[in-house]
């Protein structure tokens, strides 16, 4: 591992809320704490953030995710303000400082708001800021709306991010703890892969469905940003978000979830 890295963090809806009955603030102060002092040892963090309209759900006293379009958009905002505000309290008290960064298909899409972007990202980063990114979920329908998905939801979105600041390694923190020859859900005799030299067609038939009511990301987006940061010379672990500081474990080399293998240096 280098001295200094560039890391992308992606965190579920799992991890940050009790299943729409509000946010897990034991989870969110473990990650705070981690990625501060991740940063503090002078590797530069992104962290890529669902959970909005979890958050707004359990805000607004809702006892499942809503259906109907128009609500989520709705919630989502809620959701959004909701989060961040807590990212600035948990992340203020370990003395860093967060920046919001709300993504639609056309930032990425078109060049020259691409190279605007990055050079958003350079700037925090530089000033030692933490962003924290999520799809702009109350104006950009495709991520909300399973059949349109452009990013297939904030994993593929993730991978897409860490492209972009060409960073180092991706680490997506989920309720999955990293990829099985099988369903573990279902078969309690599968095993973890340690390490995935290749996603080849066997992997992908690995994957499985979504894994709460209230995310939307399964272990077939989690392939397919996989495949986008390992085609593109990033390293990607897939580990549970339930223990946050076993970041310090992956940062140090050791097998925690799944390793991704970059397919070129």
């Amino acid at each position: 591992m280098k001295e200094k890295m560039r890391i992308v963090v992606k965190v579920g809806t799992s991890t940050l809320s009790h299943g729409g009955r509000g946010l897990n603030f034991r989870n969110i102060d473990l990650l705070a704490r981690t990625l501060a002092d991740i940063k503090n040892n002078g590797h530069e963090v992104v962290l890529v953030s669902s959970g909005a309209i979890g958050a707004g759900c359990g805000k607004l006293n809702l006892p499942e995710r809503p259906v109907d379009l128009r609500v989520q958009q709705a919630v989502a905002a809620v959701g959004q303000c909701e989060l961040m505000h807590v990212y600035d309290k948990f992340f203020g008290e370990y003395g860093v400082i967060v920046g919001q960064i709300l993504l639609t298909r056309d930032d990425v899409e078109k060049p020259n708001v691409k190279q605007s972007l990055l050079g958003t990202f350079e700037s925090l980063l530089e000033m030692g800021v933490i962003p924290v990114v999520n799809e702009n979920d109350s104006v950009c329908i495709e991520e909300i709306e399973a059949e349109h998905k452009v990013f297939g939801g904030n994993d593929v979105l993730s991978a897409v991010v860490a492209v972009l600041v060409n960073a180092d390694l991706l680490i997506l923190l989920s309720d999955f703890d990293g990829l099985y020859d099988g369903d573990p859900r279902k078969n309690k005799d599968a095993q973890r892969i340690p390490v995935v030299e290749e996603i080849n067609a066997s992997i992908i038939a690995l994957a499985g469905g979504a894994g709460t009511n209230f995310g939307t990301g399964g272990m077939a987006t989690k392939l397919t940003a996989a495949k986008i940061a390992t085609d593109n010379g990033i390293n990607m672990v897939i580990a549970s978000g339930s223990e946050p500081q076993r970041l310090y474990e992956i940062l140090n080399g050791k097998s925690v979830g799944t390793l991704f293998k970059s397919t070129r240096n």
